[in-house]
């Protein structure tokens, strides 16, 4: 007999009476954004929109109906991630991946909870059915069921579904940088000691493509800027990513293994898209305003594109204590 567990993607049900994970019932509720992290950055009070921009929280009135079990575990791995944090780079280095993939994975999904919320009760309202494509619904299923290896016998063998880096980032003190995409499930995170970057699904196909600039960075502490340029590179990649991720499940009475097929492209297709750089400048454009760059200043008639992260010319690595700019 099989394990059977939770899935609210297949009827798409996200009531409040239900724990997220576990679909038990419960009373209990966890925020979306652990306590420690908004209460050492002071971000509780601040507002985010939902993706269609017409609905807005406090991070900090962003809750999770869970039960007790799911509630201890993500206390024990926030507890557990602290610890790390104080060590700064080290520390979270030193963290398994599977344990970042969680830590990340609660926040994403979190808001990716309250869009699926959202979206159900606007429909309502419209008297309209409220549904997913069935690419969504894989995606979101199989994602949701990776996160219950926290409290269930969900194992990851072979290749994992996920490109997790973590690298040494200087920025001011109490300064920190925050971005996710639930539609495409990736994050970012950024202090002083040391940045994080997430592909929660990707089969370690985008982490395989950016393997030459990550090797290039080693042993360099990165500019903000440049760490704004590595996730633009990341998500850019996931855009134009053309093979959707498969994974081998195998459910057993006694628990369920993972294992993610190798992305591989076919004669008639490549792994990734063609890399537009007009399209790729504005997505960096986005990420860079606050230095004042713009898109003018990315991509230039007969000049080579702008990067922090490589030369142009000799492609070497750029060393952070060569910026001119802010941290």
């Amino acid at each position: 007999m099989s394990l059977a567990l939770y899935n609210p993607f297949q009827d798409l049900i996200f009531d409040d009476q239900f724990c997220f994970l576990t679909g038990d019932l419960t009373t209990e509720k966890m925020t979306v954004y652990p306590d420690r992290l908004m209460d050492h950055f002071k971000f509780g009070t601040d507002r985010i929109e939902m993706m269609d921009k017409s609905k807005s929280y406090t991070y900090a009135d962003l809750q999770l109906p869970c039960s007790p079990r799911v509630k201890k575990a993500f206390e024990e791995l926030e507890i557990k991630f602290q610890a790390a944090y104080q060590n700064g780079y080290e520390g979270i280095k030193a963290l398994d991946e599977q344990e970042l993939f969680l830590w990340t994975g609660r926040m994403v999904y979190g808001m990716l909870y309250y869009e699926m919320r959202y979206e159900s009760a606007r429909m309502m309202r419209l008297r309209e059915p409220f549904n997913l494509s069935p690419t969504l619904r894989e995606r979101f299923g199989n994602f949701h069921l990776m996160l219950q290896s926290i409290v269930e016998p969900i194992s990851f063998v072979g290749q994992k579904p996920w490109t997790i880096a973590v690298f040494p980032l200087k920025y001011s003190a109490d300064i920190f940088s925050y971005r996710d995409d639930t539609v495409n499930l990736l994050f970012q995170f950024g202090v002083n000691g040391f940045g994080l970057i997430a592909c929660l699904q990707d089969n370690g196909i985008i982490g395989e493509k950016q393997k030459e600039i990550l090797q290039k960075m080693e042993g360099h502490v990165l500019h903000p800027v440049q760490f704004e340029e590595l996730f633009a590179r990341f998500h850019y990649s996931d855009y134009i990513l053309q093979y959707k991720p498969e994974y081998k499940i195998e459910n057993a009475e006694n628990g369920i293994t993972i294992e993610a097929i190798p992305i591989t492209a076919n004669a008639n297709r490549p792994v990734f898209g063609f890399w537009d750089e007009e399209v790729f400048a504005q997505l960096l454009t986005n990420y860079w305003s606050v230095y004042g760059i713009q898109r003018e200043d990315i991509i230039q008639f007969q000049k080579p594109f702008l990067s922090f992260l490589e030369n142009p010319y000799s492609k070497d690595f750029v060393k952070p204590e060569s910026i001119d700019l802010p941290f």
